[in-house]
């Protein structure tokens, strides 16, 4: 408690303050990178004790089992340089992306900013990403890395440099902006000051699942060859593919949204899927959308999912919308926003997807998720996984474990012993009629144990 209440009221307020949205989110990206982030205890604590938060929400390949089911979403960790770190504040899983082809800048900036009073965040950054080959590299790094089984914080990678800061930021290049010099010298203060930190050894927590969030380039006309690509040279270190066509930032991508374009789309990316080495072939491809989409909309998502062979569905992206209820001057910039305001819209999204689909297709849950009960109202609603984002702008991450307690804590004062006892409550007849199918499963597993 006493972190969360340092973090929650005086740093995190001391950042909002001090830096602009974009230098604050590179610092904290920078931090975990190196090491300096806060690291989740292997086994939760209070209620997570007393029930069971691993979900394996994927039928089709049971072995993928997410630790817990609260995970970071894609947008945070963009090129996939700080997974480990991630992971190591408590997510259950971690999406990173959205990777494009090429590297690409994105839009101009500034391109994110608070909404302080309404806890929500608006962005256009435009897919800025350093292309797959950066990024592989960066995936090929960390999944070498998960076969470790201790951490080690040591002076390999510190120590006093000859070089003053005013020296490192003259060796900046030329026509770096000031932002790109002040993440320069931050990378340099924290690889001097690592040589200060008490070499330990301590064990890791379990990795989590790692997902990899795929987008095309902002000048190609061919999305279905970008999509390819993605599943192709990044997909063989993924857990689990996404291809993102609800970027609101991104011209003509939600476009991809409508039935036809789609199921060309989809049908595509599986026979990509299909078509990667044996161990990987049958990694869930999942696709997200919007939460902004028509009711008619979300019936052709849904049936051209169904029909494509697609394992799950993120629900759901920013939103364009801007409801009347908010305050903060930003609320008139451009781009897609985040956090509280499109928490119901969201969750009802989920909730629609999932009766259309009779809960036959699994769902992540994004959109507003602050607390644990707000990550228990997407899972009754039909989630069987929640990311977050928004919230980590205003929380930091001590955030991640509070949810994961408050959610445990929801769970034992309802009686439900397992993350698959909450999904989908808020459907009756689904929800039954699936408990008894896993029921029947469960008893014939026992069954064919006791007879070997």
């Amino acid at each position: 408690q006493f972190y969360h209440d340092v973090s929650d009221k005086l740093v995190m307020p001391l950042v909002r303050l001090c830096l602009n949205p974009e230098l604050a989110h590179n610092l904290a990206i920078e931090a975990v990178r190196s090491g300096w982030g806060p690291r989740q205890r292997r086994v939760g604590n209070g209620e997570e004790w007393r029930v069971k938060m691993e979900s394996a929400p994927f039928g089709t390949n049971k072995q993928l089992v997410f630790p817990n089911p609260v995970g970071l979403a894609a947008g945070f960790d963009k090129d996939g340089v700080a997974i480990k770190g991630m992971m190591e504040l408590g997510f259950g899983f971690v999406e990173i992306g959205s990777v494009t082809p090429l590297p690409q800048p994105g839009n101009p900036k500034p391109r994110m900013f608070r909404l302080t009073e309404d806890r929500a965040v608006i962005n256009r950054y435009g897919f800025n990403s350093t292309g797959v080959d950066a990024v592989g590299q960066n995936l090929r790094d960390f999944v070498a890395d998960k076969d470790d089984v201790l951490v080690e914080r040591s002076n390999t990678s510190g120590g006093k440099s000859s070089s003053s800061f005013s020296d490192i930021w003259k060796s900046t290049a030329d026509g770096e902006d000031v932002q790109g010099k002040v993440m320069h010298v931050v990378r340099a203060f924290f690889a001097y000051f690592s040589a200060y930190i008490p070499t330990r050894k301590q064990p890791v927590p379990a990795f989590g699942m790692l997902g990899v969030n795929l987008g095309k380039n902002k000048t190609s006309a061919d999305e279905i060859a970008d999509y390819s690509l993605g599943i192709r040279r990044l997909g063989p270190y993924a857990d689990y593919l996404v291809v993102n066509i609800s970027s609101p930032n991104t011209p003509g991508l939600r476009g991809l949204q409508r039935r036809e374009p789609l199921r060309r789309l989809l049908d595509a990316a599986v026979a990509e899927r299909n078509a990667l080495p044996p161990s990987k072939s049958a990694i869930p491809l999942l696709v997200k959308i919007a939460p902004d989409v028509t009711d008619q909309e979300l019936e052709d998502i849904a049936a051209v999912v169904k029909e494509a062979g697609i394992d799950g569905v993120i629900i759901s992206n920013t939103s364009t919308y801007r409801p009347d209820t908010l305050v903060s001057l930003n609320r008139k910039e451009a781009g897609g926003l985040s956090g509280a305001p499109i928490r119901q819209m969201s969750t009802e999204c989920i909730r629609k997807f999932y009766a259309l689909t009779d809960g036959s297709i699994p769902i992540i849950g994004v959109g507003g998720v602050g607390s644990g009960h707000d990550a228990y109202e997407k899972l009754k609603a039909g989630a069987s996984l929640v990311e977050i984002y928004s919230m980590m702008v205003y929380e930091g991450p001590g955030v991640v474990s509070r949810i994961r307690g408050e959610l445990a804590g929801l769970m034992v004062q309802n009686g439900q012993r397992s993350v698959e006892d909450v999904v989908g409550l808020d459907h009756e007849d689904i929800y039954w009629r699936k408990r008894e199918e896993r029921m029947k499963e469960e008893l014939s597993m026992e069954t064919l144990f006791v007879e070997e």
